[in-house]
């Protein structure tokens, strides 16, 4: 009986909004459920305070902070990271009508000496850690066709990058699903 609540909801909510078409309702169903499917395979991380999961509109937006996913500056998935990863694949192979956008963002701290030669700015790691999440979801059974990944670095910070908690909120992986829309 839960189970089905939802759906109603979303679709009693777009009934009473305007006429819309079956594929739009369809979608507006299925991200419900993909809301739902992606909450209970996080759980533990969701608890955590590791991974949100936000609603935005058409659009669902997973936040997964980058310790869980790469070693301090690093680019490559660990295996904490590709557990988490598998936990969202069967929610995500469902997405056919939807785009997955894999997005990485960093801090403002310049990147080490270490890494410097790999990665001059974080713009650059933040755009490898995407490519790596995506190349991983691909390497799962998911469409590559509707995977894209982008780096933004430490142009977007959702924090103040003044404090050390701000700078691990900027630090992390968004993969966002966002609709497909055919022309007609």
């Amino acid at each position: 009986m839960t189970r089905r609540i939802t759906p109603l909801l979303a679709a009693a909510a777009v009934a009473l909004s305007g006429c819309v078409t079956q594929a739009t309702y369809n979608k507006e169903v299925g991200m419900y459920d993909t809301e739902r499917q992606l909450n209970a395979q996080l759980e533990t991380e969701i608890q955590a305070d590791q991974v949100k999961i936000q609603r935005l509109q058409d659009r669902l937006k997973v936040t997964v902070e980058d310790e869980i996913l790469f070693p301090e500056g690093g680019w490559q998935l660990n295996s904490r990271g590709k557990a988490t990863l598998d936990k969202m694949v069967p929610a995500l192979k469902d997405m056919k009508d939807h785009r997955i956008e894999v997005e990485g963002y960093t801090d403002n701290v310049p990147i080490g000496g270490h890494l410097r030669h790999r990665f001059p700015t974080n713009w650059e790691l933040s755009a490898a850690r995407a490519a790596e999440v995506a190349k991983y979801l691909q390497k799962q059974g998911i469409d590559p066709g509707l995977l894209t990944a982008a780096g933004h670095g430490e142009y977007q910070p959702v924090e103040s990058n003044d404090t050390a908690a701000g700078r691990q909120a900027n630090r992390r992986i968004e993969v966002d699903l966002v609709p497909v829309y055919q022309q007609q």
